[in-house]
């Protein structure tokens, strides 16, 4: 097992997350990221290759931290230079890349750090724009490395979106016809287990979770599944197959694990 690098407890996990998310100044928000990943047990080697710097690189920076703190992380370079250097991209044009990267990149594909870099060559007419600086300048726009969450190619946004208005009147109907019974809200779905395409992480604004189409493959095992949304109480049932007897089984310990009775009433949504 890869040995776990030490690390001095000068903050907790949480606090160097927040110092690698609200650190502006691109080397020290890296060198935040890079310990951070160590707190959580990675191993200095993953971490430096998650972050994007040389190994050896990440040694020297785990190595001041761990002597002098925060003090350790701090990007002294900035202070050497008078005036600093000219950042690569203007306002006006950090503007027109923060539209670029809502559309997809210039291969069809998804944007990471080495597109936006080639991006900003094309931009400049520069020769060579190192790949880090695109990863900077994606931090620089709030954006994050996520897995995006996984969206069947077949929904429909729009049905779903009447789906949720229109249920609140469907459910207030059966209240005023059986003003005595309790009315419980059901959800139903059917699951067959089994491979799932693997979803790789894509740069995405913080705090908006991406969407991947896929289309699932699956093994002959079925979950059926009901979910209660007031209350988040969920029920599972494993079976072998899917046929009539199979259901009538499944909704036999449904009724009696919901507790429906004559006096409870139930819409059932599939």
């Amino acid at each position: 097992m890869p040995r776990i690098a030490y690390l001095a407890p000068h903050f907790s996990s949480d606090q160097l997350k927040q110092k690698y998310l609200k650190t502006t100044e691109p080397v020290a928000s890296r060198r935040w990221h890079l310990l951070w990943k160590v707190s959580l047990g990675w191993t200095l080697k993953n971490s430096a290759s998650a972050v994007g710097i040389n190994y050896d690189y990440a040694k020297q920076i785990l190595k001041k931290y761990n002597q002098l703190g925060a003090e350790g992380v701090k990007n002294l370079k900035n202070k050497s230079r008078r005036g600093g250097n000219q950042p690569l991209l203007t306002a006006k044009q950090l503007e027109k890349l923060a539209q670029q990267l809502k559309l997809k990149a210039p291969d069809g594909g998804v944007w990471t750090g080495p597109k936006v870099a080639r991006w900003i060559e094309q931009e400049n007419g520069l020769e060579k724009v190192w790949n880090q600086r695109g990863w900077d300048y994606l931090k620089k726009l709030k954006y994050s490395y996520q897995s995006p969450r996984p969206k069947h190619r077949k929904a429909n946004a729009q049905e779903q979106e009447q789906f949720k208005k229109k249920l609140p009147f469907k459910v207030k109907k059966l209240e005023e016809k059986y003003p005595i019974a309790e009315i419980d809200v059901w959800f139903f779905d059917e699951h067959r287990v089994g491979l799932k395409p693997i979803l790789k992480k894509v740069w995405s604004p913080i705090g908006e979770r991406p969407t991947a189409v896929v289309s699932h493959r699956y093994e002959w095992l079925y979950v059926y599944g009901f979910v209660k949304p007031k209350t988040g109480e969920t029920l599972w049932y494993l079976i072998p197959r899917v046929n009539t007897l199979w259901l009538n089984l499944v909704y036999q310990n449904f009724a009696v694990d919901a507790g429906i009775c004559e006096k409870k009433s139930l819409i059932n949504r599939r």
